[in-house]
């Protein structure tokens, strides 16, 4: 079934906070980590609409239902010299899923990153979300598994920034 009729996508707004962290515990949920979320609607808030963003937000909506989001900000590629964007998410709800809507929040991202001129795309996915890795798969998606994702965070990031030296 197609969603293309009644699917719409539109940057998200102020008013759409509650409902974009309603979208990150959903998707906290799928991906197994239900209790993760620290993140409030006046973090949203304050980080994705004040002065400076640190990100950008679609939404998308299915006769005028919310159905999915994507969550994106700028990177930088010092090897290119040109930005890009980073898909922190993209999320449908289950109910809405198999109608086209992840494809054309996905295809959307794509358009604003080359309408800025950015030459990149990138986002992770957990090596366990087959679906997922089908979808970007047939989408076109290169996948970096020589890569390896390096997080610091917490105590560790505290002790780094103090300059003490980390356990090892």
């Amino acid at each position: 079934m197609s969603a293309s009729e009644g699917l719409s996508i539109r940057p998200a707004v102020e008013e759409d906070v509650p409902q974009i962290l309603e979208f990150i515990r959903a998707l906290a949920k799928y991906e197994r980590e239900p209790d993760a979320v620290s993140a409030t609607a006046a973090d949203l808030l304050r980080d994705g609409f004040g002065p400076n963003p640190y990100y950008w937000c679609l939404i998308a909506e299915l006769d005028g239902i919310p159905a999915g989001f994507a969550l994106c900000f700028y990177s930088y590629s010092t090897w290119l010299g040109r930005p890009g964007v980073y898909l922190e998410d993209l999320f449908v709800l289950p109910e809405m899923r198999g109608r086209g809507i992840g494809k054309a929040l996905l295809r959307k991202v794509a358009a604003i990153a080359v309408e800025k001129d950015c030459p990149r795309l990138g986002w992770e996915v957990l090596d366990w979300n087959t679906p997922a890795i089908e979808f970007y798969r047939a989408m076109g998606a290169d996948f970096l598994d020589t890569w390896r994702n390096v997080r610091m965070s917490g105590e560790a990031l505290r002790r780094l920034a103090g300059d003490e030296e980390p356990a090892r």
